[in-house]
């Protein structure tokens, strides 16, 4: 593509000035990777050219009951009511029917950062749009786009299927703030548009956006959009069992892809992690900053729905695979159970918890259909392999201070596209995984005895806001106490924009705690929260990819610090722990308030043989200073060199 299409990198002879960024004072560099892509075009590197108020719910307490008779299977044909938000296309509707639908939605959504409306966009199995006539979706805030086949080849749109940059003003274009939306499970042979827009198909997303069992054809995948002006920044992301042609990084901050098949990758920024990944680019970090793994440790694909030949929708549950690589469908089908629409109670923002409760309580499953659920007792999955499924980025909110999703100490529970928000009354947590545990520590006194290492509880695409869109306060957002746990694509967002965001409004002290023994977590995204963002306590833990922000709004340094530290560690182990290994973490500074403000560093762990940390950076934003790196290990960062990391190949 002409270098018009891609940002300039600055100039030798004067200093860098960024451009505003998430908010009007958040400021980001990425030069880095805009002088490597320009370098990629410039050697012909292989890039194609680019020419409302939440309902009451009952207080009530819920009894177990016997498991009721399935409802009767629904008669071939007729669609089950997943509610008004819920779209499904048939191969057989003109292409302009459903391009006029798509459209409608896209303008509703595409600038609804913060809204109440959630959609989901399913495709029946069959062929969409043609090179004549092809189908152009675009997707914004809280849209789910999902084919309901088997495979990913079972639905394909000729076409696109895009997440373009916002332009805030009409040199401020970005992708920085283009979060909440799902792509999965079909196939895009990428046809159409013109000029720029037909060099690829463009997924300029950054946190909260996944793409599942995607199959690109035809053309490249772009994770920015170099097609506006500038600066085209993107942040973070999330790829797993894909299959696609080259990809092109650009400003992509941070990536992550897991157990997938890629062309070449086309450039790295801080941190990009590949694990289990066929074409992935070598370990080579820092420089360029790429780290691979040849396999993933464990790994379970998300649940989806799907639609049989007869007219039956189920959800299937992909089975657990350990040390993993590639696809799960390229050579046969996906390994997995398959379960029945009728074994799930098909659950509304209406509904009470009460309801959804004694419905768990009989042995169903749970379907969340798209809305903003009020939720002011906990909803209870205590059954061994439930699965709670969301569609349309199903959004449960607490009220009155209510924990809305707990889980217990049994193996197999699925808890799959679900964003959790905080309400008004602080609540201890957002979402708690086994029994509280009687302080810190872990270990075998306190390990729970009813999970099952070759069955873990799974959480999949799990968001959580404190702040944002509303008001809101927890005192830590995700809190994991059982043993066995897999945590497969999470963010915990303390706001830093939007709306009821301040030091003192939305308050939130840990994004996640780990008191549980063998817990992966395979891409952890946690943001601004006030004290340790991660507090890992439980033993034989592991990470795979690591993204975090410190806070921006602490007032000064009297208000963050502790015991002689200055600021909290983004990622802190437990003194106590023995074991335990990360693979690609970053921390970053942005203390915007007061940027003479100083964090110590970004990781804090115990100095012991079995603790191992590999690929790890800190980077500054634009205002603030981050000491070390990890420990007293480290450069620091500072203004004097914005958005250029300290690196730490590993530790100790």
């Amino acid at each position: 593509m002409p270098l018009a299409h891609v940002p300039h990198p600055p100039r030798a002879d004067r200093p860098y000035k960024p451009h505003l960024r998430r908010t009007q004072d958040r400021r980001r560099h990425v030069a880095g990777a805009v002088a490597l892509l320009a370098g990629l075009v410039a050697s012909g590197g292989s890039m194609a050219a680019a020419a409302p108020a939440a309902p009451a719910v009952s207080q009530a307490s819920v009894q177990q009951a016997p498991a009721p008779a399935a409802p009767p299977a629904l008669p071939q044909g007729a669609e089950p009511d997943f509610g008004p938000n819920v779209r499904i296309f048939d191969p057989s509707m003109p292409v302009a029917e459903i391009q006029a639908t798509v459209d409608s939605i896209a303008a509703e959504q595409v600038d609804d950062e913060m809204g109440s409306k959630r959609y989901s966009l399913l495709f029946k199995p069959g062929t969409y749009g043609s090179a004549e006539e092809p189908l152009i979706v675009q997707v914004g805030y809280s849209t789910e786009v999902a084919g309901l086949g088997a495979s990913p080849t079972d639905v394909t749109i000729n076409g696109h299927v895009d997440v373009y940059n916002r332009c805030l003003t009409a040199d401020n274009c970005i992708a920085l703030n283009n979060f909440w939306r799902s792509l999965s499970n079909l196939t895009i042979n990428v046809t159409g548009l013109e000029g720029c827009r037909s060099s690829a198909n463009f997924w300029a997303a950054s946190q909260a956006s996944p793409m599942r069992r995607i199959n690109i054809t035809g053309g490249n995948l772009s994770l920015m959009d170099y097609c506006t002006a500038g600066p085209q920044y993107a942040s973070g992301g999330f790829i797993s069992d894909s299959k696609t042609g080259d990809v092109i990084n650009g400003s992509q901050q941070q990536y992550f892809v897991r157990d997938s098949s890629i062309g070449n990758w086309s450039n790295g920024v801080w941190n990009q992690v590949f694990s289990g990944v066929d074409g992935a680019p070598a370990q080579s970090f820092p420089n360029p900053p790429y780290t691979t793994l040849a396999d993933t440790p464990i790994s379970r694909e998300k649940p989806y729905l799907t639609l049989d030949s007869a007219g039956q929708y189920s959800v299937f549950v992909p089975a657990v695979r350990v040390e993993s690589s590639g696809t799960t469908w390229e050579n046969g089908p996906t390994p997995g159970r398959s379960i029945p629409l009728s074994d799930f109670y098909v659950a509304s923002p209406s509904d009470s918890v009460k309801t959804i409760n004694s419905q768990l309580a009989r042995g169903r499953n749970l379907l969340l259909t798209p809305g903003v659920y009020g939720i002011d007792e906990s909803i209870e999955v205590k059954r061994a392999n439930t699965v709670v499924l969301g569609l349309g980025i199903a959004t449960l909110t607490a009220v009155n201070g209510a924990v809305p999703l707990t889980v217990a100490d049994v193996p197999g529970v699925d808890i799959a596209a679900v964003t959790i928000d905080a309400g008004e009354v602080n609540s201890p947590a957002l979402m708690r995984i086994g029994k509280a545990r009687q302080g810190e520590g872990s270990g075998s006194a306190n390990s729970a005895v009813h999970t099952d290492p070759a069955n873990p509880t799974t959480l999949h695409d799990v968001f959580f806001r404190i702040g944002g869109p509303h008001v809101g306060k927890a005192s830590v957002s995700l809190e994991v106490n059982s043993d066995n746990v897999l945590l497969d694509h999470i963010w915990a967002w303390r706001a830093d924009h939007g709306n009821g965001v301040g030091w003192t409004t939305n308050t939130g002290r840990n994004g996640v705690i780990i008191n549980g023994d063998n817990v992966t977590a395979t891409g952890l995204f946690v943001e601004h929260y006030q004290e340790y963002n991660v507090i890992w306590n439980g033993e034989n833990g592991r990470t795979v990819f690591f993204q975090n922000e410190l806070p921006y709004d602490a007032p000064n340094q009297a208000a963050w610090q502790h015991d002689g530290v200055l600021g909290w560690a983004g990622y802190k182990i437990a003194d106590s722990v023995k074991t335990h290994e990360l693979w690609g973490g970053g921390s970053y500074v942005y203390n915007n308030v007061d940027p003479t403000i100083h964090a110590t560093r970004g990781f804090e762990v115990p100095v012991t043989p079995g603790v191992k940390l590999h690929s790890l950076l800190t980077v500054n934003l634009g205002a603030g200073t981050l000491d070390h790196v990890i420990n007293d290990t480290g450069a620091p960062v500072s203004t004097d060199a914005v958005g250029v990391p300290s690196y730490v190949p590993s530790f100790p």
